[in-house]
């Protein structure tokens, strides 16, 4: 009876000791798959991350794009009603300039009033297309700049670098940082050569 207690004992204790053996086998492979786990999460949220940073930027880059279409439709919007009205501003010059400077000068009553109602028109009109952006250049005693002027004819001139505007035959105009009409110059001819970071293209004033 004893022996088959002890039997019975140390078969239990067998049993016992096998399911031990199997969980030291298995800890190992569960360790070595909570590392794989944790590798495949780690390596996930850096997709997404990197993911989210170029979106970010994306973004970032839309909106700054964004902003410059929008200040250059507001800026450039009126290019061709401005380019437009640019042929009632030469009206107006040629109109003034068709009075003689004596005619001018001694100019009395209603001719007056008429000369002085066509000067303020011209203002005007030059004050509203600044108001929209459009500003007058005037090159003269400046460098050409192919960008902003038109050569109509040369001028021989040896007092002035070669390559000087030296008349302007029709005013130019820009509307931003663009060229709305190009000045129509005439240009030095016969003079020295211009000297580098001098006598800059002519500005708007």
């Amino acid at each position: 009876m004893m022996a088959d207690d002890m039997e019975n004992q140390d078969r239990r204790n067998g049993a016992e000791a096998a399911p031990s053996a199997e969980t030291a086998q298995a800890a190992p492979k569960a360790a070595g798959a909570d590392a794989e786990a944790l590798a495949a999460a780690i390596a996930e949220r850096d997709e997404f991350k990197d993911r989210l940073l170029r979106t970010l930027a994306e973004m970032e880059n839309l909106r700054r794009r964004t902003e410059r279409e929008v200040a250059d439709a507001r800026t450039y919007a009126v290019t061709s009603f401005a380019r437009d009205m640019l042929n009632a501003a030469d009206n107006i010059r040629r109109a003034l300039e068709s009075v003689p400077e004596d005619a001018r000068a001694g100019a009395e009553g209603a001719f007056k009033g008429l000369i002085e109602g066509i000067e303020l028109t011209e203002r005007d009109l030059a004050k509203t297309l600044e108001r929209h952006g459009v500003k007058v250049v005037d090159p003269n005693g400046q460098r050409f700049d192919p960008n902003r002027h038109q050569a109509m004819f040369e001028v021989p001139n040896t007092e002035v670098p070669n390559g000087t505007v030296v008349q302007v035959v029709q005013t130019g105009y820009i509307i931003g940082d663009r060229t709305l009409r190009p000045a129509l110059v005439g240009v030095s001819k016969g003079g020295p050569k211009p000297e580098a970071n001098k006598d800059k293209p002519a500005d708007a004033v």
